[in-house]
């Protein structure tokens, strides 16, 4: 799998005119990566995942899985956003069983395979529960279960684990890498949080703010299987604060 966003740009009509929010941003992905997009609020970092997802359409260029261009969603692009949109009338099994019956497949080989993912998630147990019965982390493992069951290419992640308090987020963190090195799933997450993206990408794009445009593209120098106390050595400190010098010059222009 490659995936290749190739000179994309994208602009609101609103009552003041034209806004760009995107300017000729250029990012890939290869298969089994995990890569993040950093940028504060106001760098088009959500819009973006939402063309490549395939719910917005580009102004200008375009978004391609494996020479193929992106013109709508597809089963090649799994999305977990912030929120955790899972249906509260559905129980845990039902949720992640959704998006095959959507597919037609057989209810023999639906309930193995949200078996088999459920397992991956950690919540076996749970299947037979409701929505409003779960934690939250317990909640954005179910829509990540949902979103992998489908078996998709890249699965799209737009600020995950931002609804959650910050013990549950450390969790949640250590679970995706964990989830990530089990499955080689390729991952593109969105995020603000330099820390986050440090901690869980191979690499990182940085975005400029209004418009959004890769400032610098990071490859993180640290040990796939990482661990929290990664974070007290002085090969992550170096490289979180490098990357929050590089959103300061942002903020700075922003105010100047």
């Amino acid at each position: 799998m490659h995936l290749d966003v190739q000179n994309v740009s994208k602009v609101f009509l609103t009552r003041r005119g034209r806004l760009l929010v995107l300017d000729n941003v250029n990012l890939y992905i290869n298969s089994g990566e995990f890569v993040c997009v950093l940028g504060a609020s106001g760098s088009g970092k959500t819009t973006l995942l939402r063309i490549i997802a395939g719910l917005e359409q580009p102004s200008q260029g375009h978004v391609t899985v494996d020479g193929k261009v992106v013109t709508g969603p597809g089963s090649d692009r799994g999305l977990v956003f912030q929120t955790y949109t899972l249906y509260p009338w559905l129980t845990v099994q039902d949720n992640i069983e959704f998006g095959l019956k959507l597919e037609g497949l057989a209810k023999g080989e639906r309930r193995d395979r949200v078996r088999h993912y459920l397992d991956i998630v950690g919540l076996g147990r749970y299947a037979h529960l409701f929505p409003h019965q779960l934690s939250g982390g317990m909640k954005q493992r179910v829509a990540i279960a949902r979103a992998l069951v489908t078996e998709p290419q890249v699965l799209l992640m737009d600020e995950p684990f931002g609804a959650l308090d910050a013990q549950t987020k450390e969790m949640m963190h250590e679970f995706l890498l964990a989830l990530w090195h089990r499955t080689r799933t390729t991952i593109l997450m969105i995020t603000h949080d330099v820390e986050e993206a440090v901690f869980l990408a191979q690499r990182i794009y940085v975005l400029t703010s209004s418009p959004g445009h890769v400032k610098q593209e990071v490859v993180i120098d640290l040990p796939s299987d990482r661990t929290f106390s990664c974070k007290r050595q002085l090969d992550f400190v170096q490289q979180r604060e490098y990357i929050l010098d590089l959103l300061r010059e942002e903020r700075l222009k922003a105010i100047a």
